[in-house]
């Protein structure tokens, strides 16, 4: 595995006029990487943290299962303690980008529940922050995941945190509660001082707790993937392992599912970790790609793993 408290993960341009936008999730440090796509729809993705893929546009808005994310599995397993890192340089918390054992053809398929604290009115205004039919396709190509969630969307959508929660399939991972920055800039995301980020991560532990999530591990992904030393200082009483990448998807605000697929078959490598969304209204067609990404990739021999099995190893 990667080890780095200083690591510096790939990022788009910036969209400033984009501000408004759903905030940034699962992207890079703040600062543009040389070579990122700067079309409107890479700044679209800067919002949401990843570079977007450079696509044609076409309709491809995946439609919702009813009840596919809301219905809990027969019986939920009991918790299985999840291997962490130890601890970086002067006790910072450890950060994880990609299996250290490289020659087993293992990826990890991530996805980030975002929803930021202040866009409640959005989600009763009509706009989905969830993708239900997403969570019915993984269950259904038996493809083992680790979710990354705010706080704010298990208060939003508990029935469908619970269902995840307790499906063996699935992990849930720590994105933080208010998705705010716990590095500044990023991505024009209020920041977080030191005392309020460390609070941030236990409201969100305590968010999956109240929705009735079992399967809950200590991973923790920053909003953005922006983090300096300073908050990799912050969370080091949490005890987590901070969750980076090495296969940005381009998911966010992506039109093209083929285009997305491409990016990530390009990308993967043995023991990849891929960012992808869990965000109907800002990720459209993610759910159409993983059509494409999962039989290709068995095809290839590659097995799905969760985060966990991968930090296992």
């Amino acid at each position: 595995m990667t080890l780095s408290v200083r690591n510096v993960a790939v990022a788009a341009a910036l969209g400033a006029a984009l501000c408004t936008a759903l905030a940034g999730c699962g992207g890079g440090s703040g600062t543009p990487a040389s070579g990122t796509p700067a079309s409107g729809a890479a700044d679209r993705a800067a919002r949401m943290g990843t570079p977007g893929a450079s696509v044609p546009p076409s309709a491809a808005a995946s439609a919702s299962a009813p009840g596919a994310a809301g219905s809990s599995p027969a019986a939920a397993p009991p918790p299985v303690k999840a291997p962490t890192l130890a601890p970086g340089p002067n006790g910072l918390t450890p950060v994880f980008e990609r299996a250290k054992q490289q020659s087993d053809k293992t990826v990890a398929l991530t996805f980030d529940a975002d929803m930021t604290s202040d866009q409640g009115q959005r989600a009763a205004d009509g706009e989905h922050f969830d993708n239900p039919q997403l969570i019915s396709t993984l269950r259904s190509l038996k493809v083992p995941s680790t979710i990354f969630m705010t706080g704010r969307w298990a208060e939003e959508y508990p029935d469908q945190a619970k269902a995840i929660g307790t499906d063996p399939n699935f992990e849930i991972a720590n994105h933080s509660y208010s998705h705010h920055a716990f590095k500044s800039p990023c991505y024009g995301l209020p920041a977080l001082d030191a005392a309020a980020a460390r609070a941030d991560v236990d409201r969100a532990f305590a968010a999956f707790r109240t929705a009735g999530a079992v399967n809950t591990v200590p991973y923790f992904r920053f909003p953005g993937g922006c983090y300096d030393d300073q908050a990799l200082r912050a969370l080091s009483t949490a005890k987590v392992t901070a969750v980076q990448w090495d296969v940005v998807s381009g998911d966010a605000f992506a039109k093209d599912p083929d285009a997305v697929a491409e990016q990530v078959l390009t990308g993967v490598k043995p023991g990849s970790v891929v960012v992808m969304h869990c965000t109907r209204s800002a990720a459209p067609v993610t759910e159409e790609a993983i059509h494409k990404i999962v039989p290709e990739l068995r095809k290839r021999g590659y097995r799905f793993v969760k985060v966990s099995e991968l930090i296992g190893k």
